[in-house]
């Protein structure tokens, strides 16, 4: 329930936010800096996978990141762009957490109950667990990837589980950018990306239900 009305209210904020862009005309500010990005050439997208996966190494959430990437790439490569940075993001935050800060996160996550759950679960299944908590929160994303670092899950399962189940949620995000932007820039829906965001929601409400019910929740 609780993750329902977290998607429900994203939808109204997105919605929201394309009103108010709308009528304060700010889709000319928004067309330069596309305008700008697309300037940089092949730069553009190195530059932002680089932000954003340093961004996720300081615990700064990448939900607005993600937004921004739709806008400024598009659907398609916003979602190519978005994944590959928040897999890079998870890698580095778990490389650091097993093998160069051990003892400082452990400090962080030891005594947090849901951990210590989940790292028993993962001991058992390491995968599946990686794939589940990808889509049920136990931690914030951010956090999560420092913690699965202490558990004994393998980086290769870890790495191919989080860049997977991160993948529906990455479209639903870079889907309602995409979309903010066209509807602020040409002042009209796109159909299309309206249709795509509402399939991501419905898919992402069905995983997460799918997810509970493994986790006993």
């Amino acid at each position: 329930m609780k993750n329902t009305v977290k998607l429900i209210a994203f939808a109204v904020l997105l919605a929201a936010f394309i009103f108010t862009a709308h009528y304060f005309g700010l889709g000319a500010q928004l067309g330069r800096m596309r305008g700008w990005i697309v300037s940089l050439g092949y730069w553009g997208p190195a530059v932002y996978i680089v932000v954003y996966a340093l961004a996720v190494t300081l615990l700064v959430p990448g939900s607005a990141l993600t937004l921004a990437a739709g806008a400024i790439f598009g659907s398609l490569w916003g979602v190519v762009i978005v994944s590959i940075a928040s897999t890079a993001g998870a890698a580095i935050a778990f490389i650091i957490s097993r093998y160069l800060a051990r003892t400082v996160v452990e400090g962080w996550l030891r005594r947090n109950e849901k951990f210590s759950k989940l790292d028993e679960l993962t001991d058992k299944n390491g995968g599946v667990i990686v794939a589940i908590t990808r889509l049920v929160p136990l931690f914030p994303y951010t956090l999560l990837n420092y913690g699965f670092g202490l558990t004994k899950v393998s980086f290769k399962t870890y790495l191919f589980w989080s860049w997977l189940c991160m993948l529906p949620g990455t479209v639903l995000y870079v889907a309602g950018g995409d979309a903010a932007a066209k509807t602020i820039i040409h002042g009209k829906l796109p159909l299309g990306l309206i249709g795509l965001f509402a399939a991501a929601m419905i898919l992402i409400f069905f995983l997460v239900k799918y997810a509970k019910g493994r986790l006993g929740k």
